[in-house]
């Protein structure tokens, strides 16, 4: 980009690096503030809020713009009881689905600064982007603080930069094309120099971490198939919840784009039934395959979707992470990395023991990638709605991820043990083909 281009075809100075990151950073910041504040406005002009004054509507705007980074509110409200103490609760659920629209905003600006700089030179475009993003949320959160509402100012300078530098490297290192052009270090030279122990060690490892990954993803995609099954199934209650509600077209949709914003954590949420370990939708509720206990729930469509009383074949769910361990299983087999296993009959002639040991830690490392993952994406779908016995919404980090790992690990085993047989039963099947 170029700072002026007058009519005589002098295309004038290069524009700096660290303005024209600071200018996508701006231009950013303003269309996801603007998508936010679009429903919020219609809500308004239908009459949706108690509250018609234009400055409470922009801090509304402001707070909705910082909880889609992850910015944590402190809501204050009355307790319950006949004295009305009042209380604070945090507001820490954050509508994963929304947060890819500063996400994918980064990652378009994170191309085009890709495309600007050289290798040595993005440190510059990314250094001023950030600061003007960091800066974008420490104003909102100053300006948006109510009595009602606290924002920790550091909260909202820090917290907006993860999704959104997150976006940014993964735009420029997608226009890049490899890590070595985006940062300059030739990673396959490097690996060139170490040692053949070391190779094979490292690409044992890393077919393994893909493999855990494989095995999170097809157990996350089961999860969501079976997530819109259960909402087909429920569906007249749903829209029941709707007819009760009776919020308008623009209150109707406006509800709709909030459930859809908390899609991916729901998906989340179906992962962890799937898995076993459940989830929560306040404090002392459980909703899970074996059984769901819930306390009141606010009249919010979706929760009309959740499983409710005893399952008599819901232990059937605990069925799928260990398909998705199958998967892995097989898919490391066909990968061929296996040079632990390679190394440990060397080491020890009696092939009984070697198979056994080498798939039995097979199934334990791919087990424990997927539940580490399956822990990390609890964390992040989990959180309070900041009232009443709403603090506690989501599944435990801790139990999902046992819980994953294990079922994992077993399908891992018994996809690895019988790819052989998979495998020639499918070149049996090619030969009477041809």
């Amino acid at each position: 980009m170029k700072l002026r281009a007058d009519q005589t075809g002098d295309r004038g100075l290069p524009m700096p690096l660290w303005l024209q990151g600071a200018l996508e950073t701006a231009q950013a910041a303003i269309i996801s503030a603007l998508l936010v504040v679009v429903p919020i406005v219609a809500v308004w002009a239908t009459g949706g809020f108690h509250s018609t004054a234009f400055d409470a509507l922009a801090r509304l705007a402001g707070q909705a713009w910082l909880l889609i980074h992850g910015v944590p509110l402190e809501l204050a409200h009355l307790g319950s009881g006949a004295a009305g103490v009042s209380g604070s609760g945090m507001l820490t659920l954050i509508p994963l689905g929304l947060t890819l629209i500063p996400f994918l905003l980064a990652w378009r600006a994170g191309r085009r600064l890709a495309r600007a700089s050289y290798t040595d030179q993005l440190w510059q475009a990314l250094l001023g982007s950030w600061v003007v993003y960091s800066a974008f949320g420490a104003a909102t959160g100053f300006v948006c603080r109510t009595p009602d509402v606290t924002i920790s100012i550091w909260h909202a300078m820090v917290i907006p930069l993860i999704p959104f530098a997150l976006g940014m490297v993964i735009g420029a290192r997608r226009e890049a094309g490899s890590w070595s052009r985006l940062i300059g270090v030739d990673a396959v030279d490097w690996i060139s120099r170490t040692s053949q122990h070391s190779r094979w060690a490292g690409s044992y490892l890393g077919s393994a971490a893909k493999a855990g990954v494989l095995a999170l993803v097809s157990a996350l995609a089961l999860a969501c198939v079976l997530l819109a099954v259960d909402v087909f199934i429920h569906w007249n209650l749903v829209i029941a919840v709707y007819e009760a509600l009776d919020a308008g077209a623009v209150g109707g949709a406006a509800l709709t784009i909030a459930q859809l914003g908390y899609l991916p954590n729901l998906a989340v949420f179906a992962l962890a039934w799937i898995s076993g370990s459940g989830f929560a939708l306040g404090i002392g509720s459980h909703v899970g395959p074996l059984g769901t206990a819930t306390g009141p729930l606010p009249a919010i469509p979706v929760f009309a979707a959740i499983p409710s009383g005893p399952l008599d074949y819901g232990f059937v769910a605990l069925v799928v992470p260990v398909l998705a361990g199958v998967l892995a299983g097989w898919w490391f087999l066909r990968e061929g990395e296996n040079h632990f296993d390679e190394w440990l009959s060397i080491k020890v002639h009696a092939r009984w023991f070697t198979a056994t040991a080498s798939t039995l830690l097979l199934g334990v490392l791919i087990g424990l990638v997927s539940g580490l993952l399956a822990a990390g994406l609890a964390w992040l779908a989990r959180g309070s709605a900041g009232l009443g016995r709403l603090t506690d919404i989501g599944p435990d980090p801790l139990w999902m991820g046992l819980w994953l790992a294990a079922e994992v690990g077993i399908g891992v085993v018994i996809g690895y043990a019988a790819g052989p047989w998979l495998e020639r039963q499918q070149y049996v099947e090619a030969e009477l083909v041809r």
